[in-house]
Formats: structure tokens, C-alpha cells, sequence
């Protein structure tokens, strides 16, 4: 029965895994558009944890997770006949199977190893397999991540004596970075309870009641500890940062004996990860790599202003970032975004919305935004000659987000009516009436 249960649950994994949801920009920003900006003739954006003075991440991880699938793809691309780059979505699912597979190595085969009675084992690798949250953690090798990261960062050949002199240690430059409240404070600052009274929960729903009353004492369970104990002495801390010690704590758990607590706690389990797993895995900024996908195909697209949503990585243009300036405005204010629009939409007369000439322009602005973003309702009907004109040339349903919930204005049930019942994401070609030229 376990294993019948076992193969629903890979099965509902590989589903999830394959799903295009947008879970955090550094799973991006920080993994795959660094090294297919090496590997292939992508333009990439770097973030400020690689372009500053001091960078505080390591490319030696990312090699052996992302690079070496990537070469591996590219080499048999070329053996096959193919000519030009591979497309990007590709080398994307790709990963994302990839990081599938290596769930296997890093939890499962790890559990079996870990956990020596064979009852425990089973519960241990059901438990981890119907949780949402599957982590895993990159190992450092010394002197040759710090060779690696030194070549990477400097413009010039690096000798021996540059990685005595000026080695780029970026392991501690991100403690240097981490121990200035002052770096802290402009992405959060929590108090040092945050991991254990609101991370930590909200990342094992109802098996979190389980470590609290009655945890099963393992090394495993110590090594767990001991990691949020670390972690938590940093001030800013994000329930994703927890994510590596999952597994562990949930092999050290005991489920109930009472038969109706075992399947009250079941039933909660269950709606909890499926609840969780629809929302984060299909839902949470679904539309975002669906979007970059549809604007790389679009040839009169020069100008795309993305508002409301995360940062959509670059690389998945396909070269077209050449012609393609990506503006990302999440946090704009409405007046300053139809501001930003005037100075960037192209001319056109209200008579070109009716055909697809515009495709053959060379120049065309977008705009990509949720379908909850009301404040632009007023706008999106106007098909006169004055003003601004959005005409609707692509949408998502599967795309949901979680960054617009304004309780605080709109009431809890009216914001959740309008995030949810408005889900998608939609992407507008902006035009404008402009003076004919004598």
C-alpha cells in the first residue's frame, strides 16, 4: 500500500515540478541566469550579490547543478544537427526535470540511508514526499570554489599570486554583508523568533504540532535544530532559508496512535499540501516564464513594462534582449506607471486594433500585469482618439499574486474576491494618438 501511495506522490511531484510557478525571483536570478549567460549567447541580468565590490555568491555550486546540464543539453543539441542556440524554455524544463531527479538522491535515498528501522523509514519518506517544500543544500570545496569565484569576478586572467593577494571569498563576504543591520534593514528585519514562530509553521503546516509535542530524538533532528539556531541569529529571515532542514525534521517526527487523532491529523495533513501545493506550485506567479516566453516571439516588442509581478528572468528572452529593454516596475505607483506609458507607447489610430498589421512595426510597447490590478479598469476601455489604448494581446489564467493584497484598504474578503477571482495575467500592447507630421 505504501509504495501504491509512494508512486501517487512522485507522480503529484513531477507534476508540480513540471508547472511554470515563480515561487521566489533567485531561483532564477540567482541559478540559471548566471550560468546561461556563460554557457549560451543569452543576455542575462546579474543581481547585486554578483556585480558588487564585494560579491557575496558563489559560482561553484552553480556549476555542477546548473552548468554542467546545461553544457551536457548544448553538447547534444550540436550532435543532433540543431543549428543556433537551444531556446531557452528548453534548458527551463530541463532544470526543472533535472531538480526533479536529484530530489530522489538528496532526500529519499538519503532518508533510507539515515533512518535504520524500515517502519520509521517509510513513514519518514511518505511524509517528505507529500510535503511541498523539497530543499537541498550545495557543498563548498575549499580552495577551489574560492579559485573559481576569484576567475569569475575579475576582468583579467587571474594568476596565483591574485588568489593570494585578492582572493574573492564570497562565503565571507555574505557573513560580512548579513552581520551589517544596516544591509539588513533594506530587505526586512525580523525579530529572532521569526524562524521558529512563523516560518518554521507555516513550512510544516500541522506536522509542526507533531515536533513540538512529541519529536522523535535523532541526529537528524539535532542537525535541523542546530541549522535554525544559525540562521536565526541573522536578523532578516525568510521561511525559504529553512527549506534544507524539511526533510529532516519531518523524518523525526512520530505520528499519532489514537486511530481518530492519526486521521484527523492525516485529513489535515492532505488539505494542507494540497491546498499549498495548487497555490504555490500552479498558481503563485504562474504567468511570469509563460509572459517572457510569449514577449520573445513577439517581433515588433522593443519596450515591455512589467508592474505588479516578480522580476521575469531575461535569459528566457532568446537573444531578443538585444532589442527588448525589460522594465521592471513592481512597486509603482498607478500615476507614475501611466506616466511612464505616455513617454513609451507607440502611435497608432484606433482603427489598427481591429488587425494584426502592428506585428510588422518595428517598434511596439507592452505592458504585462495582473488581471487583479484594477486601478487600470478605468483605462483598458478607451477606444477613442484621445489618451492612452491597451489592446489585449495575450493572457494566463493560472497566475495569482500574493503581492497585492491590500487588507488594510480593500478588506479581507473584497481583496481575496478580487486576487482570486481576477487570477491571470495579461499582457496589453499600449498605443497612443500622436500629431500628424506635415
Amino acid at each position: 500500500m505504501w509504495r501504491r501511495t509512494y508512486l501517487l506522490l512522485v507522480l503529484i511531484r513531477l507534476w508540480f515540478a513540471l508547472s511554470p510557478s515563480y515561487l521566489h525571483p533567485d531561483e532564477n536570478f540567482q541559478g540559471p541566469e548566471v550560468i546561461a549567460g556563460q554557457i549560451f549567447s543569452y543576455p542575462v541580468r546579474r543581481t547585486w550579490e554578483f556585480t558588487s565590490e564585494h560579491p557575496i555568491r558563489s559560482v561553484f555550486p552553480l556549476w555542477p547543478v546548473y552548468g554542467l546540464p546545461m553544457l551536457l543539453l548544448r553538447w547534444l543539441w550540436i550532435g543532433n544537427g540543431h543549428d543556433g542556440e537551444i531556446p531557452p524554455i528548453a534548458v527551463f524544463w530541463t532544470l526543472r526535470v533535472l531538480m526533479f531527479l536529484i530530489s530522489f538522491v538528496l532526500e529519499d535515498w538519503a532518508l533510507h540511508e539515515l533512518i535504520p528501522s524500515p517502519r520509521h523509514r517509510r513513514v519518514a519518506v511518505l511524509l517528505v514526499a507529500s510535503s511541498l517544500e523539497f530543499g537541498f543544500d550545495s557543498a563548498h570545496c575549499g580552495y577551489s570554489a574560492i579559485a573559481l569565484d576569484t576567475a569569475f569576478y575579475s576582468s583579467e586572467p587571474v594568476t596565483w599570486a591574485d588568489l593570494i593577494s585578492r582572493p574573492t571569498i564570497t562565503p565571507l563576504n555574505f557573513f560580512l554583508y548579513n552581520s551589517d543591520t544596516a544591509n539588513l534593514a533594506q530587505h526586512g528585519i525580523h525579530p529572532w523568533y521569526q524562524h521558529v514562530a512563523a516560518n518554521l509553521p507555516q513550512l510544516l503546516g500541522p506536522a509542526a504540532v507533531l515536533v513540538f509535542a512529541k519529536p522523535h530524538l535523532s541526529l537528524r533532528l539535532y542537525s535541523a535544530i542546530s541549522g535554525l539556531f544559525v540562521l536565526s541569529i541573522f536578523p532578516h529571515q525568510e521561511a525559504r532559508f529553512l527549506l534544507p532542514t524539511v526533510p529532516l525534521i519531518l523524518s523525526s517526527v512520530e505520528l499519532p496512535k489514537n486511530k481518530t487523532m492519526l486521521r484527523t491529523w492525516a485529513g489535515a495533513w492532505i488539505i494542507f499540501n494540497l491546498f499549498l501545493g495548487v497555490l504555490m506550485g500552479i498558481y503563485h506567479q504562474g504567468g511570469v516564464v509563460p509572459g517572457q516566453v510569449f514577449m520573445s516571439k513577439q517581433p515588433d516588442a522593443t519596450q515591455a513594462i512589467w508592474w505588479k509581478t516578480y522580476t521575469p528572468p531575461i535569459w528566457l528572452l532568446n537573444g531578443k534582449n538585444e532589442v527588448l529593454q525589460t522594465r521592471d516596475v513592481m512597486g509603482l505607483k498607478g500615476d507614475a506607471l501611466l506616466t511612464q506609458l505616455t513617454e513609451l507607447a507607440t502611435c497608432d489610430t484606433p482603427a489598427d486594433r481591429r488587425n494584426q498589421e502592428y506585428l510588422k512595426e518595428k517598434n511596439g510597447t507592452y505592458l504585462i500585469a495582473p488581471a487583479s490590478a484594477t486601478w487600470l479598469d478605468p483605462y483598458l476601455s478607451n477606444k477613442g482618439l484621445h489618451g492612452l489604448r491597451f489592446r489585449e494581446v495575450w493572457r494566463y489564467r493560472k497566475h495569482l499574486n500574493l503581492d497585492d493584497l491590500d487588507f488594510g484598504d480593500d478588506g479581507i474578503w473584497n481583496t481575496l474576491s478580487r486576487v482570486i477571482g481576477r487570477r491571470g495575467l495579461i499582457a496589453w500592447r499600449v498605443t497612443k494618438s500622436c500629431p500628424k507630421t506635415k
